[in-house]
């Protein structure tokens, strides 16, 4: 099994392009190399520069490899196309210029999923139409990605119309594995209330891609009772520290060892940077964490 073990800007609070609180995008690349980690994604396109020869010459200064990107766009809203195809062309763009592989489609969150994220019985669900266009879109993207070299996995995150564990199986079942696969995040799929180990068993041919991600029992339990959005539940605290949390990371190496996956699992501890400690003492203690348990 060769396993690589990268982190992401969203480690950093990092979730849209640009930000007067953020961290600098050379800060994040020198403390994700210095807690230990060979790669870094890409975050959301903008926030690191789009100019291949200023990141290329950046990555290679820190011995960084660019793992992948993520669209986070609302692909549930059919009058945000324009935005939701500018994004996956600019970062498959970036992507391909470094020679990363792995295209990431998140449906952002919604207005309509928000308040249920957690609660999979109360979620409004889309009609048949609107399913059908919402699957259409995802699935162009998805040939987008492919034409431009990179492996494309769809992503389930809560607050979002590609939350739940059904959901992600109807969407699997309607589009070719060819052109879209699945980059599992394990703290979404608890969050959304399902078994990510039980889920990765069943699915892990289909995987390509792994986003490590920790829940916070008691916090989630809190949360999804009060309807607690997706960012204040950040701020509260619900991705903790990895080995801290629901999520049973033994088990889901022996899955990954059994089955003989090879590539890179990324870590994602979304962060609010206004909270108790660093991201970079986090980044540190989940690389050591990872490594205790044979990462």
């Amino acid at each position: 099994m060769t396993i690589r073990i990268g982190n992401a800007p969203c480690s950093w609070g990092i979730e849209f392009a640009s930000d007067p609180a953020y961290p600098t995008w050379q800060s994040v690349l020198s403390q994700c190399a210095e807690a230990g980690y060979k790669g870094i994604e890409l975050g959301p396109v903008g926030f690191m520069p789009e100019d291949p020869a200023v990141l290329g010459e950046a990555l290679a200064e820190q011995d960084l490899e660019l793992i992948g990107g993520v669209v986070f766009r609302p692909y549930h809203d059919p009058e945000a196309w324009d935005d939701v195809l500018d994004g996956t062309l600019r970062t498959c763009k970036a992507l391909a210029a470094h020679g990363a592989k792995h295209l990431v489609l998140i449906d952002s969150i919604s207005p309509r999923r928000a308040p249920t994220a957690g609660r999979a019985a109360e979620a409004e669900q889309m009609d048949k139409a609107e399913w059908t266009a919402y699957r259409d879109r995802i699935a162009e993207t998805a040939k987008i990605g492919v034409d431009h070299g990179l492996t494309v996995g769809i992503h389930a995150h809560a607050g979002g119309f590609m939350d739940f564990e059904p959901e992600l199986d109807r969407l699997l079942s309607e589009v070719d594995e060819s052109i879209l696969k699945i980059c599992f995040d394990t703290g979404h799929h608890s969050y959304a209330g399902f078994d990510p180990v039980a889920f990765m068993k069943r699915n892990i041919d289909r995987i390509s891609y792994m986003h490590f991600k920790d829940i916070d029992p008691v916090v989630k339990a809190d949360v999804v009772a009060k309807r607690t959005d997706f960012y204040t539940a950040c701020g509260q605290g619900i991705f903790c520290n990895l080995g801290q949390g629901d999520v049973d990371f033994a088990a889901v190496r022996q899955v990954l060892l059994d089955n003989n996956f090879e590539g890179w699992c990324t870590v994602e501890q979304d962060c609010d940077p206004s909270m108790p400690g660093t991201p970079m003492e986090d980044a540190q203690a989940n690389r050591e964490y990872l490594q205790s348990i044979g990462f």
